[in-house]
């Protein structure tokens, strides 16, 4: 079994997630005892959204970095950055180690794509939403056309995923928003719906969207478990 590097603690809502998800989708697949070998980096994630908010992405970008390194070193024989935010530094990271990066946006385009659907609506931070480093990847790389919210229901989004999500807290009104603006991008095309942040998934279910929705948090570990299995 390969070690699996976890860059995390943005938040660690979201972290526990990824290591609830690899431990459970090891032991299925390995047996009642079995459980994935994994390291961890946590940032503390109020120092990471301070440098987010004042767009100093040269700082986070030597921060992740790191932290990569540092995995590297400590054993971890794939990588996995586990925000989708911070996949604006992914290049720059696969640049500075050697072991593979197992970028977030991949899994859950594949998966996408093999179950038929073409143009998908993006839900995630308003950096994840307005810059094209995740869009752009996706268009690119998998030839998805992506519809994001407009202005007023991108802030919503995104106060709700820094005010409430990141803290754990999950509040039915903003589900109700949630739910709200996944219709709009559904009457603007959207034939799928992207959980294009860690934390949403902790708010959005299935349930509440009438076309299919694609966690990203689930789709990058499962992909994760995969490599770390595979011979």
């Amino acid at each position: 079994m390969r070690t699996i590097g976890l860059i995390g603690g943005m938040s660690w809502e979201s972290s526990a997630e990824y290591y609830r998800i690899l431990n459970q989708g090891v032991r299925d697949r390995l047996g009642p005892t079995a459980s994935a070998r994994c390291l961890l980096w946590s940032f503390n994630f109020s120092e990471i959204e301070e440098l987010q908010h004042r767009g100093d992405w040269d700082e986070l970008n030597a921060l992740i970095i790191e932290a990569a390194q540092r995995l590297e070193t400590a054993g971890a024989n794939v990588l996995l950055i586990c925000t989708n935010t911070m996949h604006r530094m992914a290049a720059e990271v696969e640049n500075a180690v050697k072991v593979p990066l197992l970028h977030i946006a991949d899994p859950t385009a594949e998966r996408i794509k093999a179950a038929g659907h073409r143009t998908v609506g993006l839900l995630g931070t308003a950096f994840t939403m307005e810059q094209d480093f995740y869009k752009g990847r996706l268009a690119q790389h998998h030839g998805l056309n992506v519809i994001i919210p407009g202005d007023e229901d991108r802030a919503t989004v995104h106060r709700v995923i820094y005010e409430e999500l990141v803290a754990g807290q999950v509040i039915p009104d903003s589900r109700e928003d949630y739910r709200a603006i996944i219709a709009r991008m559904v009457d603007a095309g959207a034939e799928a719906v992207i959980l294009g942040c860690t934390e949403i998934m902790l708010l959005v279910r299935p349930e509440d969207s009438v076309v299919p929705i694609f966690d990203t948090t689930a789709l990058h570990a499962e992909a994760a478990i995969e490599m770390a299995l595979a011979d």
